[in-house]
């Protein structure tokens, strides 16, 4: 129980919305779906390390293999279905894309989520030493004093979250937004 104090105090909009003498008590007689949120929102340790959450969970990914669609409701909360995001985030810089190219184990890659970014390159010169961006992918081509100033897209795999899955809870007296990751894995 002490941990779901701890992952309690994380979502305190949840526990004011379900207001009570406890935050134990307050979980235990929370409906099916808020007891989904609150697990689904602890964090250290997450809802495996949770003794109480464990159950809950496992009935959720049950119901989940009937019907994959289904999650419940913390209508107290007013928070409807988790978000989902299988990749994580490219960094700073970088924008999303699929890549198209067959780099990777025998052209694994393509097709799958990726980053990409563009960078200046030098042009390559060409034999008549005139600039030449021929060979280059070339997003954009510009001359400044004689210059020429070629972009290459340099692309990169995302890799799969190990948590895809998220809510984002408003706390109520301060207005700022936490998003919390956890995955739905035995």
């Amino acid at each position: 129980m002490r941990h779901l104090k701890l992952a309690a105090i994380g979502v305190a909009t949840i526990l004011s919305a379900l207001a009570g003498n406890s935050r134990t008590a307050v979980a235990q007689g929370a409906s099916f779906g808020c007891k989904v949120l609150l697990c689904a929102a602890s964090q250290n340790p997450s809802w495996h390390g949770v003794s109480y959450c464990v159950p809950p969970m496992t009935k959720l990914i049950a119901i989940r293999e009937v019907h994959p669609g289904y999650w419940p409701i913390c209508a107290e909360t007013g928070t409807g279905k988790p978000g989902r995001q299988n990749y994580q985030d490219c960094p700073e810089g970088w924008t999303e894309t699929m890549l198209q190219s067959t780099a990777g184990r025998n052209g694994a890659d393509r097709g799958r989520p990726g980053c990409r970014r563009q960078v200046s390159v030098e042009c390559p010169r060409s034999r008549g030493g005139r600039n030449s961006a021929s060979n280059i992918n070339q997003i954009s081509r510009s001359v400044t004093d004689g210059h020429v100033q070629c972009l290459q897209t340099e692309t990169m795999a995302r890799h799969p979250r190990t948590d895809p899955y998220f809510f984002d809870i408003q706390d109520k007296s301060t207005g700022k937004i936490s998003r919390h990751w956890f995955n739905l894995n035995h």
